[in-house]
């Protein structure tokens, strides 16, 4: 029961650190983390708030810096960087973990050495994990998966998981109509970032259309709402 509760207060954890993403990315506002726990865990001890507020950074993973990388914004400051690196190293990817939850560590990794490289623990060269797994994935399965790592879905980034997706956009196209009509909207709206970043999409799948679909339909999920925010200034020409 105390492991449910626990689980259910980080999602609104992550729900509400990833609404402020969206509000930022609308508004082009500087996004602080710097305060994140006592606006998440009001009423809590300082040290329950605190780890929170980094469980929350961990799940929502680079996108807590995306504001920077899609908007003509001043980068984080030392002290929200700081409360990013903690979350890096807080939560490192356990003995035996999936090839996504390495990738998504990762990707936080990479976007703290590009902000800061002086941060603790996170000088020098990050090797990619492999993404082998992925060659010959059935389009589902890439699609899934392709959706959960979307906070690698940034323009120019190379990085072998970004390379399996511009090998594969028609595969990516069949799974973005599958999961809306199978009303997954996390999954579309994961997928459609991933695809205005692509050559070769068909003009047939109507994507800024979609996208407009997508988002009405995600309702009051901010995790819909930031990809498909994310994927629409991608699309416009970010930053802006």
């Amino acid at each position: 029961m105390e492991k449910s509760g626990t689980s259910t207060r980080i999602a609104g954890a992550v729900q509400g650190l990833t609404t402020e993403l969206v509000s930022a990315l609308r508004s082009g506002d500087r996004f602080r983390l710097t305060g994140l726990a006592g606006s998440i865990a009001e009423g809590d001890t300082p040290e329950t708030a605190a780890g929170l507020a980094l469980a929350a950074i961990r799940v929502v993973g680079a996108d807590v810096v995306l504001p920077s990388a899609l908007r003509e914004a001043p980068p984080p400051d030392s002290d929200d960087l700081k409360m990013f690196s903690r979350a890096v190293h807080a939560y490192p990817p356990p003995a035996g973990a999936s090839a996504t939850s390495l990738w998504s560590h990762w990707a936080m990794k990479r976007a703290l050495l590009r902000l800061d490289a002086s941060l603790d623990g996170t000088s020098g060269h990050d090797a990619e994990p492999e993404a082998a797994w992925l060659d010959d994935a059935p389009w589902q399965f890439l699609t899934h998966q392709l959706a959960v790592l979307a906070p690698l879905a940034l323009p120019d980034e190379d990085c072998g998981v970004a390379r399996v997706a511009r090998g594969r956009p028609v595969d990516l196209a069949r799974g973005f109509v599958r999961a809306v009509r199978r009303r997954d909207w996390l999954q579309a709206a994961g997928a459609g970032r991933w695809l205005v970043l692509l050559d070769g999409v068909p003009d047939t799948l109507g994507l800024d259309t979609g996208l407009d679909f997508v988002a009405q339909m995600g309702g009051d999920d901010a995790r819909v709402a930031l990809q498909v925010q994310a994927a629409q200034l991608m699309r416009a020409g970010a930053p802006v």
